[in-house]
């Protein structure tokens, strides 16, 4: 009898509980109405301000559409702010009737000293003045800000700092120059411009999704995930939620640019618009080098006293011609921006590899210096390159290593020019402007074997070699030993191949390419 009343009871509480739940449907009904009107006249009132904003900009402008460029590391040195430069040269000369916005994040310095900046780096000058707009929450899109959930939080940061720029100015087309694809949406559905982009590597793609899902550790992957199946699994389901929100706001852009092959796989795979999707390869320097002469590396750099000493040694003049050559100090150059991903460590550690092969004496250790050439960006690529001076410390390298921060660009083509061997290491590069350049400079290039390196760049030109390929420690000191073990005529032969092949990525084949993939959101602003 009391099992059948109690039973009654849980009967009658759960009946009591679902009218319960019903009575507050239809509450809870009106009240998402409402707040989804709310919501809805709000970004009505949004897209009727901005556009007043856009008028006064004009206004402000001189009258003219007006182009605006995100970019908040503008004052940085490495490709994608060329990629910037030369982007705004090439619209300025085409459409001179329209004025031209930088967003950036750069203070401390004005205006003027960041075109300065990219005289002075680049070789480029622009035949008019651009107007910068300086934001003040940078640090919303910096790594160091989230150390968790990286991705998600730069991105959610970007939509914020993206809304600082355009409240700051709404212009008629706006041009995410640097990858920051949340940014997108803000511009286009908010703002109401047409916008464009242009990529030069994925925030998230399948490659890093096979790095978690096989725990490969990397610079974005951390050894205690990459053991830890539980932790690689939840990781792999971020990777795949983040992916789909990338893939939906990359696919706002009217126009989509990407630099190499290897991108373009990637943007085609998570923002799935082939139509409006074309491969633009950025500007590299290479007219810089062009005009500088190839000449068979001969040797003529050896110590006054070596025909001496073959003499005493009694040496017959071949010997002496084989000597002559091994006793040449040979400079291998890397470029490249003090980045994690640039895996300068394992320039250093290969290098190391190589002095060991070569052993000591003047055709050994004494005929190879590494040389670092690249930008810093902050403080942490600061901290990052002392690491690295501990760890040619550490190894014994402190002697046979440069560091050469920040240069001009002339001090730049006087070390490509110079060098012999061009150094690359970073795995899955979007493209490799470095890369280029050093093949355009002359030197024998030997870069990671993935990315656009391997799809687009060292590939052979006319049958021909253009370089060397490599992706471990071992294989790139065996790379370079080998390099260093041609002859003469043979290197030359892969120079002279090279400089030929890298002509397709000059500043004016770019600037063709560009203003073509622009030209259907260009003509609409006239």
């Amino acid at each position: 009898m009391a099992e059948h009343s109690n039973e009654h009871n849980f009967s009658l509480c759960f009946c009591d509980l679902m009218r319960l739940l019903w009575s507050l449907v239809v509450p809870c009904a009106y009240l998402s109405l409402l707040l989804a009107l709310g919501l809805l006249l709000l970004l009505l009132g949004v897209r009727m301000w901005l556009p007043g904003c856009r008028k006064g900009a004009r206004r402000a402008q001189g009258g003219g559409p007006a182009v605006a460029f995100f970019h908040p590391y503008c004052n940085a040195g490495g490709g994608g702010e060329r990629v910037l430069w030369c982007s705004l040269r090439a619209l300025m000369h085409r459409y001179p009737g329209m004025s031209f916005v930088v967003y950036t994040g750069d203070h401390g310095v004005t205006g003027e000293h960041i075109l300065e900046g990219a005289q002075q780096r680049f070789n480029i000058t622009l035949p008019r003045p651009v107007t910068f707009i300086f934001l003040h929450h940078r640090v919303l899109v910096e790594a160091k800000s989230y150390p968790h959930f990286t991705l998600l939080g730069q991105s959610t940061g970007s939509m914020f700092l993206g809304w600082e720029a355009l409240t700051a100015f709404v212009p008629d087309l706006y041009v995410d120059s640097m990858g920051y694809a949340f940014t997108l949406p803000i511009f286009r559905y908010l703002g109401g411009c047409k916008v464009a982009s242009y990529v030069h590597y994925p925030t998230v793609s399948t490659d890093m999704l096979s790095v978690v899902r096989e725990g490969t550790p990397r610079f974005n992957n951390a050894n205690f995930i990459s053991r830890n199946p539980v932790l690689s699994a939840v990781k792999v389901v971020y990777y795949c939620c983040f992916a789909l929100l990338y893939g939906l706001a990359g696919s706002c852009s009217d126009v989509i640019m990407v630099n190499s092959t290897w991108t373009l796989g990637h943007i085609l795979a998570l923002w799935r618009s082939p139509s409006r999707t074309s491969i633009v390869y950025p500007p590299c320097n290479v007219g810089a080098f062009l005009d500088i002469p190839l000449e068979e590396d001969d040797g003529n750099e050896m110590e006054d006293g070596w025909e001496e000493l073959g003499q005493e040694l009694g040496r017959g003049e071949d010997e002496k011609g084989g000597g002559r050559e091994d006793s040449k100090c040979h400079s291998i150059v890397s470029v490249g921006q003090f980045r994690p991903e640039k895996d300068h460590g394992l320039q250093i550690r290969a290098f190391r590899k190589l002095l060991d092969r070569k052993g000591e004496g003047p055709a050994g250790r004494e005929s190879c210096r590494l040389v670092l050439i690249g930008g810093c960006r902050n403080q942490e690529d600061e901290e990052r390159v002392l690491m690295l001076r501990g760890l040619c410390q550490e190894m014994g390298l402190s002697d046979k290593v440069d560091f050469k921060l920040n240069i001009p660009f002339e001090e730049l083509r006087r070390e490509l020019v110079d060098a012999t061997i061009g150094l690359h290491t970073m795995w899955n590069e979007h493209f490799g402007i470095g890369v280029v350049e050093c093949m355009a400079a002359g030197t024998i290039i030997l870069a990671h074997k993935s990315g656009g390196p391997k799809l687009d760049i060292v590939v052979p030109y006319e049958g021909g070699q253009t370089g060397f390929l490599a992706d471990s420690e071992d294989s790139y000191a065996a790379a370079m030993e080998t390099i260093l073990a041609l002859s003469p005529s043979a290197r030359l032969e892969i120079r002279q191949n090279a400089r030929r092949s890298v002509e397709r990525f000059s500043d004016q084949e770019f600037g063709v390419s560009f203003l073509a993939a622009m030209e259907s959101l260009m003509t609409k602003l006239e």
